[in-house]
């Protein structure tokens, strides 16, 4: 159940994870993707100073696996100035594009708990194995 509906939308999920993101949108009419055609404007490449205002101005949760999101401060800096609200795929080794489906499965509902309680953003949490933790990021 692919989304078509621009209203309904909640999830971006970025260029790094486009597999993930393909396929949480074909399973959830709320997540959309880097490429999606309900965000052409953000075609593959486009730059994080473009995206990043462009999904903040919908309103969307990020999902990422950036490896360098703690050492990007241009990014971090883009992405709190704009509000935005991220969710790190964290850990040490780089999952599979399964592994990383089935934790956010079993993380899923700890997400939509954090949006929840947290509301506006600026925030960032890292999503483990065992549970979501406040990303401690150094913006300056």
């Amino acid at each position: 159940m692919p989304p078509t509906d621009p209203q309904s939308l909640r999830f971006f999920v970025d260029e790094t994870s486009l597999g993930i993101g393909r396929a949480l949108a074909l399973l959830r009419r709320d997540v959309i993707h880097t490429n999606h055609r309900l965000i052409p404007e953000v075609p593959p490449g486009t730059p994080d100073d473009e995206w990043i205002p462009t999904v903040a101005a919908r309103d969307l949760v990020v999902i990422t696996r950036d490896k360098r999101i703690r050492t990007k401060h241009a990014k971090t800096m883009l992405y709190a100035e704009n509000g935005l609200r991220v969710f790190w795929i964290a850990g040490k080794k780089d999952l599979s594009n399964w592994d990383t489906m089935c934790l956010l499965t079993r993380r899923w509902d700890d997400i939509e708990r954090e949006i929840k309680e947290r509301g506006p953003g600026p925030w960032f949490m890292a999503i483990n194995e065992t549970k979501l933790s406040d990303m401690q990021i150094r913006l300056r």
